[in-house]
């Protein structure tokens, strides 16, 4: 079910009843939640809901384990029979048709002829969240830093919880499973402020990513043809700006939606196109992956623990299989390793070459960081290798058979929109919405909320799935 759609409207409304009704005493809400998040999820593709079941009904059996289990090397056992069945799954369904189509291409590469049955594997959506989230629990109850869901009724519910169960943010067990311990309402404020981070959500989506940018952005990536520079980069900016206000109007509106229930989920973007840099990139952009990245796999990697040429490889290593999270292709490890490149040049650069910002020159790093994204994103958008280069030839003009395939209208709307992003993203780095908001005359926020509600109506189409589904 989408977010951007007329049956989740129907869905939210049926759910917010049944939620506030006097009816229902906490539990049966709990159960509530936890059915209307399966059907959620299962309209999909009901088999799908099964593989949610195992997951937490291995998790649930490993935490309690690990709850009470002193022996060192059961406690191990259990952790490894979590991570064997969620990592398991996630390489099965995710990978699987990757490492075949790679040990075919290795196969035939020896000399010897050999070609694989398709294996039409259905990529489960938000397999990579859930797991992740999931996980995180069982790896922090082996660490012993968390205690153990008192409920499975409780955390069943954290693994499935509908508004941020596809696509985040991915939220850590002691930061939500705690919130259902006791009732919670929403109050006044938080509900419309809920209502008004899921209309922000919804305009991101459906009016700045769909109506505006997608289109660009599908033209370009999609062309067999040699393109001019100037469309390579208006493409890849219109895709910069699409996957922005595509992903952060899907956590807006989880954020939102959870909200109007009295549950507070993490923020997840915070400005990223005015980042000071890919450090700091990384700390606005995907904020709950990026934790989790650095949580569970970067510092048990040695972090900066174990001297400089081990923390360059544990960082590298970190960015690579971020990078392959996103999606099984080599382009998304391109991806992965040239921000990890990013990451170490600019290490260096604060060791050797060190320099004050000020905010002269941040806007400057802010463009310049903002650009080296860009170069990124080509491989992340583009399908092929050979589309992906033929592009990186294109912004760097070194071919000048390139042709246009953009209208002047269509390059001076992408300027325009990706243009106001990086100001109002610069504007806004050390502030957020609901400070401003605060400022705002009531009256003035009223008309702008008007005007987005009148814009996603007139704008609703093909009801695009949110870009991160995939992943």
């Amino acid at each position: 079910m989408l977010f951007n759609s007329l049956s989740f409207v129907v869905f939210l409304v049926i759910v917010l009843l049944l939620y506030y009704s006097k009816f229902l005493n906490w539990t049966n809400k709990k159960r509530m939640l936890l059915l209307a998040s399966y059907v959620f999820y299962g309209l999909w593709n009901p088999p799908l809901v099964i593989l949610l079941w195992i997951s937490t009904m291995v998790d649930w059996t490993a935490g309690k384990r690990l709850a009470v289990e002193e022996n060192q090397r059961k406690r191990k056992m259990w952790l490894l029979t979590s991570m064997f069945v969620n990592l398991g799954f996630l390489g099965f369904f995710k990978y699987g048709n990757f490492l075949l189509e790679n040990f075919t291409a290795v196969i035939n590469a020896m000399g010897f002829e050999y070609e694989a049955l398709p294996m039409d594997i259905i990529l489960p959506m938000g397999i990579s969240f859930y797991t992740f989230q999931t996980m995180s629990y069982t790896i922090d109850m082996y660490k012993r830093k968390i205690e153990p869901a008192r409920t499975f009724l409780d955390f069943a519910l954290y693994v499935t919880f509908f508004p941020q169960l596809v696509a985040g943010p991915i939220v850590r067990a002691k930061d939500l499973i705690t919130q259902f311990y006791e009732e919670k309402r929403a109050t006044a404020n938080q509900f419309f402020w809920g209502i008004f981070l899921l209309t922000i959500g919804l305009f991101q989506k459906v009016v700045m990513a769909d109506a505006l940018l997608s289109s660009t952005s599908d033209n370009v990536f999609g062309s067999d043809k040699l393109l001019h520079g100037v469309d390579a980069w208006i493409g890849t900016l219109a895709f910069s700006g699409q996957i922005f206000f595509d992903f952060a109007g899907y956590s807006t509106c989880a954020i939102g939606i959870a909200l109007m229930l009295g549950i507070i989920l993490p923020d997840n973007f915070r400005y990223p196109y005015a980042s000071l840099g890919f450090s700091d990139l990384w700390s606005r952009w995907h904020i709950s992956l990026s934790s989790w990245l650095k949580d569970y796999l970067y510092i048990p990697l040695g972090g900066n623990r174990h001297g400089i040429t081990r923390m360059y490889v544990a960082l590298m290593l970190t960015m690579l299989l971020g990078g392959l999270w996103h999606g099984a292709a080599w382009t998304f490890m391109v991806w992965g390793g040239l921000h990890g490149t990013y990451l170490i040049l600019e290490k260096l650069q604060k060791q050797y070459l060190p320099f004050k910002i000020t905010k002269w020159n941040g806007i400057f790093l802010a463009f310049i960081t903002f650009s080296c994204v860009n170069i990124t994103w080509v491989f992340f958008r583009a399908r092929e290798f050979d589309t992906a280069w033929n592009m990186i030839k294109s912004m760097f003009y070194m071919q000048t058979e390139g042709e246009k395939i953009l209208g002047s209208f269509e390059v001076l709307k992408v300027s325009v929109v990706v243009g106001i992003l990086f100001i109002c993203h610069w504007l806004m780095r050390n502030t957020s919405m609901k400070a401003v908001s605060l400022k705002t005359n009531p009256l003035v926020l009223g008309i702008f909320w008007a005007i987005m509600l009148f814009l996603i109506i007139i704008s609703q189409g093909s009801g695009e799935q949110f870009i991160y589904f995939q992943f």
